[in-house]
């Protein structure tokens, strides 16, 4: 990197600081004067943008539509689910008034203690109560049904402990909610968007993830069931990536949502909700981001290729022209392409700058290479250059992000994989939980052996992973048989 820029501490010294450090200077992120909550900045929100538009394509084409529901949640709505509201409750922040008035001094503003609300509104922590009781007017028979819908919004819950992207107070995400007949088909399209987030995460964000259903201390409030995908870090942390609900006839019976059926006879609706949120910003980098700064897949980079020049400002003009074609050329495959001339940065300098941000492919173009017919091509993945020829550059550089983005998944599955490991022995998980990794491990099923892993060890039983063969066996803490083996892991 160029002395320009700062180094940054390295993920071996100290992990956190690491990911902190570049969340900032990518230019991602930064704290916001109001507590708890982040300033997406533009590159940031670029990112978050290819990922909005990727899974809102994919949610559409399961005939999902966007709607929107209102930011404010009367309080009486959330009393009406009572797993739900005892999820929430301490999250919530909660709108009292609504007017200001000059103070006595007149030197600032105070709250208007006559404009009290008659009922208190909650700033949304999910959607849940508020679309359900507008559904209630919007389905009255099994025709109605199936109803699919999703929205882009931010939420509201209320953290003590704060970091960019992966808890914040406000944070962005979508949030879909469904109404079905009947249970089974409730239940399919539960399962069906999981397998959505866990294609997006592998196929867009170069992400390997493990899927799986939570247990019952873990699942949302108010769900019968949750599914998850969980990714693993570099640093061997779990991080819960999206979540699917099945939240029964729970919400349909708490707001009166009924139906006739095929059978003419009244029933309440079956309800799923799922969603992901800009914690899966927080995921990209820490999944592949190295001591240089971003690694990001090329699906999801804002922009794929940078060509910087290098030469004298006498060559310039060639060095210009010859850009400029190459710029048109890769625009004609669809590559997000920038040709960087600007004369107030050294070379070196955007070097260092393009890298820290993530960009895939760098061309540089010098007169030598020029007049050889050739331009060098660096790979941020891997960090290797190469010396091109300049004849069906366009190609080269297509069939080299395609190459990328399954190199970053490769090497994420690797590491996922080398990672894994089953367990039966309580002190020797105990030992090895500390340097991270996922554990499989027999567990009896009970709230109890749950807690005691969770204050002994600081780790969470992740979900029932599907795919695992389920013996039978004996729980690692309790001594007792076990109904399943479970992933365990710290996470963040």
């Amino acid at each position: 990197m160029a002395k320009e820029l700062e180094f940054l501490t390295k993920r071996s010294e100290d992990y956190s600081k690491w990911y902190n450090e570049l969340v900032v200077k990518a230019d991602l992120a930064e704290q916001s004067d109001v507590r708890g909550c982040m300033v997406i900045k533009p590159y940031g929100y670029a990112i978050w943008e290819k990922m909005q538009r990727t899974l809102d394509d994919m949610f559409k084409e399961t005939g999902v539509q966007n709607a929107y529901f209102p930011l404010l949640i009367p309080k009486s709505f959330l009393s009406r689910e009572a797993e739900h509201v005892e999820g929430f409750a301490k999250e919530c922040a909660v709108v009292t008034h609504y007017r200001l008035k000059t103070n006595e001094t007149h030197d600032g503003v105070v709250v208007d203690p006559e404009a009290r609300l008659e009922e208190e509104l909650i700033i949304r922590p999910t959607s849940e109560t508020i679309i359900w009781n507008t559904l209630r007017n919007w389905i009255h028979s099994y025709r109605d049904l199936p109803l699919l819908v999703n929205q882009w919004c931010n939420v509201m819950r209320w953290e003590m402990r704060t970091r960019l992207f992966l808890r914040t107070s406000e944070f962005l995400w979508q949030e879909g909610h469904t109404a079905h007949a009947t249970r089974e088909e409730a239940e399919e399209r539960a399962k069906m968007m999981l397998k959505i987030y866990a294609d997006f995460a592998e196929g867009c964000m170069a992400m390997p993830v493990v899927q799986g259903v939570k247990s019952e201390t873990e699942r949302f409030a108010g769900a019968l069931d949750t599914y998850t995908i969980e990714a693993m870090m570099q640093d061997g942390k779990a991080l819960q990536s999206g979540t699917s609900h099945f939240l029964g006839q729970n919400f349909g019976k708490a707001f009166d949502v009924q139906f006739l059926n095929k059978e003419n006879k009244p029933d309440f609706a079956w309800a799923t909700s799922w969603g992901v949120s800009t914690r899966l910003m927080g995921a990209l980098v820490m999944s592949h981001s190295d001591d240089n700064g971003l690694v990001l897949p090329p699906a999801l980079a804002p922009l794929q290729v940078v060509i910087i020049p290098v030469g004298k400002p006498a060559n310039m003009p060639v060095l210009n022209e010859k850009a400029e074609a190459v710029v048109a050329s890769l625009k004609a495959l669809g590559i997000s392409v920038r040709y960087d001339n600007a004369e107030n940065k050294r070379a070196g300098f955007k070097f260092a700058d393009y890298e820290l941000r993530g960009v895939p492919v760098r061309l540089v173009l010098g007169m030598r290479d020029l007049e050889q017919g050739l331009v060098e091509v660096m790979r941020r993945d891997t960090l290797e250059k190469m010396s091109v020829s300049l004849e069906g550059i366009e190609t080269y550089v297509k069939d080299l992000l395609a190459d990328m983005q399954k190199n970053i998944f490769t090497k994420a599955k690797a590491h996922l994989d080398a990672h894994v490991y089953e367990c039966d022995n309580y002190e020797e998980f105990k030992q090895r939980v500390k340097d991270g990794g996922f554990f499989l491990c027999h567990w009896d099923g009970t709230r109890e052996t749950e807690a005691r892993i969770k204050e002994e060890t600081q780790a969470t039983i992740r979900c029932v992973p599907f795919g695992v063969e389920q013996t039978p066996g004996t729980d690692m803490v309790s001594g007792k048989p076990a109904t399943c083996r479970v992933l365990v892991a710290r996470s963040y």
